[in-house]
């Protein structure tokens, strides 16, 4: 088979996608890279700037790759930092990917986000189809990810497919400036000290995601039968739905001591409050069969249970 090259892969969802690609392909069939050194499993490591097209074409033929999972990204916290740095990387690496996957046959992942959407979207399960007019940088690169893959497809015919993802939650890795860190800080500091002082407002709600959800949908989405995808990239994909004060209650059923408090960070709450309340993602239910294994129950379980031994080793 032809190999897999995954961009970012030191990043949160990276460190994750590719052990879970190498347990399934093998070791040697994914080369991971990342504009940094590191090795985030035993396989082949690339050094690579996705924003320089002779970095990304050397790879691919020397590996002989077939599949690019493009992860590489600023987030949304940071790109709000720093917005022409987020367009240089988030639209011109993506722009590179696209063009070396047209140039060798490749077919990309691309991975959207809430961040698409914006104030005058409908917050309530926003559908699959509609306004995208978002007000953040992430936001913006976001949708012109979505418009460009789209592009490549329909004029090139490059297999180009994705996710809009809700907020991500993980165990493994500590997110890198996006909006709903939160989600995962707040498992870090009730372990650790029973408190947590959090950024966005109690009542913020948006739906999230347990991390082996999100590997999974990546893998099935583009593994789907390309015969059964109406929209084929940009699936509005969810698997729970909390405020930050439902996220604490449900702690407190392991923790019942553990206290949060809320100094409300105006800029990120400015953020969260123009992306969906929730998600509706039908679409991608019906075109390949998307269904979440964690629930809130079930992932704050799973996250406290695995931090717990985590962090008990590290003292």
């Amino acid at each position: 088979m032809a190999k897999i090259l995954v961009t970012g892969a030191l990043g949160q969802i990276g460190s994750e996608l590719v052990a879970a690609l190498r347990d399934r392909f093998g070791a040697e069939e994914v080369v991971a890279s990342d504009i940094r050194m590191g090795r985030p499993d035993d396989g082949p490591f690339e050094l690579v700037d996705c924003t320089k097209s002779g970095q990304l074409q050397e790879v691919v033929h020397r590996h002989g790759i077939g599949t690019i999972y493009h992860l590489a990204a600023i987030l949304s916290a940071v790109a709000e930092e720093k917005p022409q740095a987020a367009w240089t990387v988030n639209m011109g690496g993506l722009y590179r990917v696209l063009e070396v996957a047209r140039q060798n046959r490749c077919a990309v992942f691309f991975p959207s986000s809430i961040g698409a959407f914006g104030p005058t979207t409908p917050r309530d399960q926003t559908p699959q189809d509609t306004i995208q007019r978002p007000t953040t940088m992430y936001g913006v690169t976001k949708v012109s990810g979505e418009l460009i893959c789209d592009y490549y497809a329909r004029r090139f015919g490059v297999d180009a497919r994705g996710l809009r993802f809700p907020g991500l939650i993980s165990h493994v890795t500590r997110p890198g400036g996006g909006t709903t860190d939160y989600a995962v800080e707040i498992f870090y500091q009730a372990v650790r000290y029973g408190h947590y002082t959090c950024y966005l407002g109690p009542d913020t709600r948006l739906d999230m995601m347990y991390m082996p959800d999100a590997i999974r949908a990546m893998m099935e989405v583009m593994a789907a039968d390309a015969a059964r995808l109406v929209h084929r990239n940009a699936f509005n994909v969810t698997a729970m739905n909390f405020t930050p004060e439902e996220l604490a209650a449900e702690i407190r059923k392991h923790i019942p001591d553990f206290v949060i408090d809320y100094e409300v960070d105006s800029e990120l709450q400015a953020i969260a409050d123009t992306w969906p309340h929730s998600l509706d993602d039908s679409a991608a239910r019906a075109e390949w069969d998307w269904a979440p294994e964690f629930d809130l129950a079930a992932m704050t379980a799973d996250m406290l249970e695995r931090l717990g031994r985590r962090l008990s080793r590290a003292r």
